[in-house]
């Protein structure tokens, strides 16, 4: 499996290119969400290769880039965060800015210079910080299940502390029950996909690293992220497609359209009787809306 040492930390990823096509395509990025991997998004890189090179990566801590690396705690919100113990690594948080700064590094050691970005959720939120960090080096963006919320402590702790116990108690004999796959994904979901993605994203989950699952959750919804997020979206300059599931629970698509109004860059897409997944969930309808807003047959 390909490699790449990215800030000190081996990081999974994966082209999906054409078969036996040779011409020269522009490039664009996939980047999954909260304790996820690229590997649900396979399909749709397939069904754009005819038009783009895509790179699949799984983020630090996740999927198949989930080593125990070294990094300081975001947060001392659970106390139970790693900290630094290699001078030889870079002091890496679990902050949304700095998995930016993950992908600028990534693009950098394979020599891409502009590309454009297909992200997912909480991934989804690292893309938005990257467009504006670095915003000559996306031709466009298209940000799926993603938005802004506001702050309400009392939820937001009670969601830290479901999350930590949730995250864990993960048993890898869960995923030998039958119909776990689909029980756990019945929250993301809408309308069924296959047994194949759901099982994935079980076994991603499980498989996450422990302080990046947490570490990542209480850093992507915070006090802090809520106060930061409307104005990076405000900021936007690069052309953005903004797509919403309708039966979303983890990101309703109100939070969406209002991220969408913040900017005259950002262009809002509901795509019905769909949830969290809109891309696994209905392919056809969410490859149209990707192909006309990338202009691209």
């Amino acid at each position: 499996m390909p490699y790449i040492c990215v800030r000190g930390v081996d990081h999974y990823y994966e082209w999906v290119k054409a078969e036996e096509d040779i011409k020269v395509k522009p490039v664009m990025v996939f980047i999954h969400g909260w304790a996820g991997s690229a590997r649900y998004w396979e399909s749709t890189a397939i069904a754009l290769s005819k038009d783009f090179d895509c790179l699949l990566y799984d983020m630090r801590g996740f999927g198949r880039s989930n080593g125990k690396v070294p990094v300081l705690a975001a947060t001392e919100a659970l106390g139970e965060l790693p900290a630094p113990v290699a001078e030889t690594i870079e002091e890496l948080s679990y902050e949304l800015d700095e998995y930016a700064r993950d992908l600028a590094a990534l693009l950098d050691g394979l020599e891409l210079k502009k590309v454009y970005l297909n992200a997912h959720s909480t991934g989804a939120s690292v893309a938005t910080i990257f467009l504006n960090l670095y915003p000559e080096r996306v031709e466009k963006a298209i940000l799926t299940c993603s938005g802004v919320f506001e702050y309400d402590e009392k939820a937001f702790a009670a969601f830290h502390k479901f999350g930590g116990y949730v995250v864990k108690f993960r048993p890898k004999w869960l995923a030998k029950i039958p119909f776990v796959d689909r029980m756990f994904m019945a929250r993301f979901l809408k309308r069924s996909i296959p047994k194949s993605d759901r099982q994935a994203f079980l076994d991603d989950f499980l498989m996450a690293d422990y302080a990046a699952a947490i570490g990542t959750m209480v850093t992507a919804v915070s006090e802090n992220a809520a106060k930061f997020m409307p104005q990076e979206f405000t900021n936007l300059t690069v052309s953005t497609l903004l797509v919403a599931g309708e039966y979303d629970q983890i990101i309703p698509p109100a939070m969406g359209r209002q991220a969408a109004s913040l900017s005259d860059k950002v262009e809002f897409v509901l795509m019905p009787n769909t949830a969290h997944f809109p891309m696994l969930e209905d392919p056809i309808t969410y490859l149209k809306s990707v192909r006309q807003f990338l202009q691209v047959a």
